[in-house]
């Protein structure tokens, strides 16, 4: 299967959900966070500078969990308003 690229909307939204979990993250280091999360620290900083933009759902679930953040609040500062109509 051959993996379309990235429109530039999933890019910035990508962007945008790295530096809110970089922000939610505070003080606590990125090896801290991704080990109690379960993904590798090399992932969580491709996450947090946009260099992975589409993350998988597990992976968001539990830094979610994991830096107290509900995925209704990602959802609402990650994605455009016009994506979020759409889904809902």
């Amino acid at each position: 299967m051959v993996r379309l690229p990235l429109t530039p909307r999933q890019i910035a939204t990508g962007k945008r959900l790295g530096e809110y979990l970089r922000r939610a993250r505070g003080e606590r280091t990125l090896a801290d966070v991704a080990t109690a999360a379960g993904i590798s620290p090399e992932t969580l900083r491709k996450i947090e500078t946009g260099r992975l933009s589409t993350p998988a759902f597990t992976t968001v679930a539990a830094l979610a969990t994991e830096l107290s953040v509900s995925l209704d609040e990602l959802a609402r500062l990650c994605l455009p308003t016009t994506d979020l109509e759409q889904t809902g």
